[in-house]
């Protein structure tokens, strides 16, 4: 048997590395200079952009929903959002891992208990795995898509479990220091969809150092201290309760209204700062923190099934076509680097594959004149009777993604190429994201700290951004490409899986499936009030060590 830090940690401590080199921290505290000891007390006032849409951990990476889970939930392990290293939490210590990463043997604490009092044990940590690895149809409750090859957990004795896998799963520890991990009690995993959903915020239930009180649906969610709590984990600034009473999780929707708020100091804390506004905050008592997500970059994914982009020289024009510099210098900030591949340049297994996405209209026209489409009488180009318009989702919970489709409206236009943009609330475009013939250009990102980040994203049984599976006929379109996002999940050694994911990135890159345009922070614009503001690895926040300054 060999101790997990003894093998991917080496990676893991790598890629944070290249993240601190290139000034960027997840886990920095808002403002250089604390203003003194940390003060017990006081409701911390947070605004989001949208509403949560569920409290299931694993369908936490929803930011809104994240932002809440991270906080009324332990995990097995721990990720320091800084170093990336994992650490032990409600495990005791680092599990055993046995050769080919199929079996993980956890120690765990016995002195944790859940909100409503009952107590977190062996058997209450196998019931969670195994609804998270598995899921439930019956219950409509979706498996963790951080979990991969899952088979079943094992209760060895009362401080020990062990989870056994159909095939190697190198990414689990990983996994388990994840908010799609987030442990809960008996009652709340007995819950079915709905019961994870608005209206039941009380009842979702978990160990963490706040306990959901108050929910006025979609509009405020309150957070209460636990008294009791003293089990975080070891890398945390101090122990004991959180120093928060609580927290008020505020929808406000509009930009303007957010930023307003917290600039004129009526509120703490906003989530996702428009860039234009970021000046805003270089105020007196005012700051900005931009913390990376460490994942899979925000990107234009291109479904190719679609009979308009089923040609790669369509899409290699596309490519062409977008002046992704362009956009990021006229939309953003320096909090937005321009991307070079897939993944972020601190993610687990980063390439730079930014040779296939060069600015290069002349060339564009070329390719789609080769490809046989030529100008109708209104400009736009057509093949077989057919126009080339292609329709982009308005990701939402991405940065000004309107404005940025807009843009490439425009610049695809002078091609020939006509964009349309769907737009429709979060429950309208999730719905159109699953059809082709509606959404051909599905605009995304996903952060996690780990190689299966890009397995995350693409893969059939997954996210499926690019529709490469069809669920009419339960096939996919291409099966080379599942199989390359599988062994990213499956190699057994990190070196092994930097390989696997090197290789699908390249055919990604290669068959122009994607354009990467930046990497995508979270940015929260705070007030001088807040100390001791963190995320975690992928920048939903961290309230256990935040503190006001009143």
């Amino acid at each position: 048997m060999s101790r997990i830090r003894r093998t991917a940690l080496a990676a893991l401590s790598l890629a944070a590395t290249t993240a601190l080199l290139a000034g960027c921290s997840s886990g920095a505290a808002a403002g250089d200079a604390p203003a003194g000891d940390p003060v017990t007390g006081g409701t911390l006032s947070y605004l989001e952009p949208q509403a949560w849409t569920t409290l299931y951990p694993p369908a936490g990476g929803f930011y809104p929903n994240g932002g809440i889970v991270n906080n009324i939930t332990d995990r097995l392990l721990y990720q320091d959002p800084q170093t990336l290293e994992l650490e032990p939490w409600i495990a005791s210590e680092l599990p055993e891992v046995n050769a080919d990463a199929t079996e993980y043997t956890f120690k765990l604490r016995d002195d944790v208990t859940y909100s409503d009092g009952t107590p977190l044990t062996a058997e209450n940590v196998v019931k969670n795995l195994d609804l998270y690895g598995k899921g439930d149809a019956d219950r409509a409750l979706t498996p963790s898509e951080a979990i991969n090859n899952y088979d079943h957990g094992e209760v060895v004795d009362a401080k020990t479990v062990k989870f056994h896998f159909t095939a190697p799963s190198p990414g689990f520890a990983q996994a388990v220091s994840t908010i799609n991990s987030g442990l809960v009690s008996d009652a709340t995993l007995d819950l079915d969809s709905e019961g994870f959903g608005p209206g039941s915020a009380t009842e979702v239930i978990g160990s963490g150092p706040f306990v959901i009180s108050e929910e006025k649906i979609g509009t405020e969610t309150g957070l209460t201290v636990r008294e009791d709590y003293d089990w975080a984990p070891a890398a945390a600034a101090h122990d004991g309760r959180a120093y928060l009473d609580g927290i008020t999780y505020t929808v406000a929707g509009e930009n303007s209204v957010r930023v307003g708020t917290v600039v004129a100091k009526q509120a703490d804390v906003a989530r996702q700062i428009p860039a234009p506004d970021e000046p805003q905050f270089a105020g007196d008592g005012l700051s900005i923190l931009a913390a990376p997500t460490n994942g899979v970059t925000n990107s234009l994914n291109f479904r190719f099934t679609n009979d308009l982009l089923d040609d790669i020289k369509v899409r290699q024009a596309i490519i062409a076509g977008i002046d992704r510099a362009k956009i990021v210098d006229t939309l953003f900030t320096d909090s937005y680097p321009l991307a070079t591949g897939a993944l972020a340049t601190a993610a687990l297994g980063y390439v730079d594959t930014s040779e296939y996405y060069e600015f290069n209209p002349k060339r564009a026209a070329e390719l789609l004149s080769e490809a046989g489409w030529k100008p109708g009488s209104d400009g736009v180009l057509e093949k077989d009777g057919k126009r080339l318009s292609l329709t982009f989702n308005e990701a939402l919970p991405q940065p000004r993604s309107k404005e940025v489709v807009t843009l490439i409206q425009e610049q695809l236009g002078e091609l020939g190429i006509e964009v349309n943009l769907f737009s429709g609330d979060q429950a309208a475009q999730t719905a159109a994201s699953l059809d082709p013939d509606t959404v051909q250009v599905y605009h995304s990102m996903v952060g996690r700290a780990d190689y299966d980040v890009l397995k995350s994203q693409y893969f059939s049984t997954n996210r499926n951004t690019l529709l490469n599976y069809n669920t009419a006929t339960g096939k996919n379109a291409d099966q080379e490409l599942d199989d390359l996002l599988a062994k990213v999940a499956s190699e057994p050694t990190a070196d092994k899986r930097a390989a696997a994911s090197e290789a699908a990135q390249r055919y990604l890159a290669e068959n122009a499936y994607i354009l990467p345009l930046f990497e995508e922070p979270q940015v929260y614009g705070l007030t001088d009030t807040v100390q001791g503001f963190a995320t975690e690895s992928v920048g939903r926040p961290s309230f256990y060590s935040t503190w006001l300054n009143r």
